[in-house]
């Protein structure tokens, strides 16, 4: 791409990228946190070109693999800047990228009560409104704690703190979605994978190719993405007959993870066949189960059939799947909002403003700070700015302001 691209300016390069990846101005302006007319601008030449840490943010934004793609300058490469888009993110870090090369002192962490802080930890992502702030503020601790474990355990208590381990890293990968550089999500992913492999626990292994699967998606590699979950629901298989409810609610984890890829893929076929699938299985568990990660049942499995017409550009379905929805049935506040967001989505796709606009001041509502690290909250925000018309545009000129736009 980049030779294609030989002579044009930052500007231009930006644009015909955007093009390419079939990614419109006021998304992509939105998710970098500016407005149309100014990524309009900097297209056009009106404007210089961005920054260095504005150049890293469109890249990742745009999925290319080094910034030279934008610039045409080989030595500028991706990855320079250590981002901290919120406040948990550096201790985060510090957490994760630490190197544990000695055993510290004193005794070791008890297997079980890591396994009891781990589930606590997501039933605060799943309960707090600000889902960032509380559950970030105890999981640094829980993987130091959890990464000592494993240097000083063996055996089963060992495989147990590894589960613990992976649970840690695989809560990491949520939270910093969206709010931190791709580095350290990229790590947080990996080390979740390696800690479930250690584990040996087909169910670790299963939520960690949840996990992984979900920044491969984000990153552009929908086909890997695809593979790694479907080959994570075949490793449950075999216990889905008589095995706990959270194998099955994993397999259909898997099921509705591929359904969204293959969405985004346009493989409608093959999505509404996986979302058939993860409705099946969600018949076969209690009516108010909900797995602790993924939060599989019966109400997620509604909520993803709303993701996926959005994402097959089909908003007037989305909103009846959405219309037959009880928000209430949903166990988290976070994915509470995400329903009123994919809302909001179908809404902006019928080109109605103003249901877009009340609907996402809804979503922001239920959780504020869900909908300020959202790229996809972002972008409608900064469409209803420019495009929303005159009747919303103090509306949404608050809204967009409220959730940390520039406008």
């Amino acid at each position: 791409m980049t030779d294609e691209l030989e002579g044009l300016s930052i500007g231009e390069r930006i644009q015909m990228i955007r093009e390419r990846k079939g990614k419109s101005r006021p998304v992509v302006a939105g998710l970098v946190g500016r407005s149309t007319e100014w990524l309009k601008a900097v297209e056009r030449g009106r404007r210089g070109a961005p920054d260095i840490h504005m150049l890293i943010k469109l890249g990742e934004v745009l999925g290319v693999h080094d910034l030279s793609e934008l610039t045409g300058d080989e030595t500028i490469r991706m990855g320079l800047e250590r981002r901290s888009g919120h406040p948990v993110v550096d201790d985060l870090r510090d957490a994760i990228e630490a190197a544990v090369l000695s055993v510290p002192p004193g005794p070791a962490p008890d297997p079980e009560s890591l396994l009891t802080r781990t589930a606590e930890a997501w039933q605060l992502w799943h309960t707090s409104p600000a889902p960032r702030a509380a559950a970030g503020a105890v999981l640094p601790q829980l993987i130091r704690d959890c990464r000592r474990a494993v240097r000083m355990l063996d055996g089963s208590g060992r495989r147990k703190a590894y589960i613990a381990l992976s649970g840690a890293y695989a809560l990491s990968e949520q939270i910093l979605a969206w709010v931190s550089d791709s580095a350290l999500l990229w790590l947080a992913a990996d080390r979740c994978m390696d800690a479930a492999q250690q584990a040996d626990d087909p169910e670790t292994m299963a939520s960690a190719a949840w996990v992984l699967g979900n920044v491969w998606r984000a990153t552009g590699r929908e086909e890997e993405a695809w593979t790694l979950v479907n080959d994570g629901a075949a490793l449950l298989e075999p216990w889905l007959g008589d095995g706990p409810d959270s194998t099955r609610a994993l397999w259909g984890s898997c099921r509705l993870h591929a359904s969204i890829t293959l969405a985004r893929m346009g493989r409608e076929g093959d999505a509404l066949r996986g979302l058939d699938d993860a409705g099946a299985m969600a018949d076969r568990i209690p009516e108010q189960y909900a797995h602790p990660w993924t939060l599989f049942g019966r109400a997620n499995a509604a909520l993803t059939g709303v993701s996926v017409q959005v994402d097959l550009r089909k908003g007037g379905t989305a909103l009846e799947y959405a219309s037959q929805m009880n928000p209430d049935d949903i166990p988290s506040i976070d994915r509470r909002s995400r329903l009123w967001l994919e809302t909001s989505r179908a809404y902006q796709q019928r080109g109605d403003a103003t249901s877009a606009l009340a609907v996402l001041e809804k979503a922001t509502s239920i959780s504020t700070e869900s909908m300020a690290c959202h790229p996809l909250s972002r972008g409608i925000a900064s469409w209803l700015v420019t495009s929303g018309g005159r009747l919303v545009e103090r509306d949404s000129r608050a809204l967009a302001t409220r959730i940390g736009l520039n406008v």
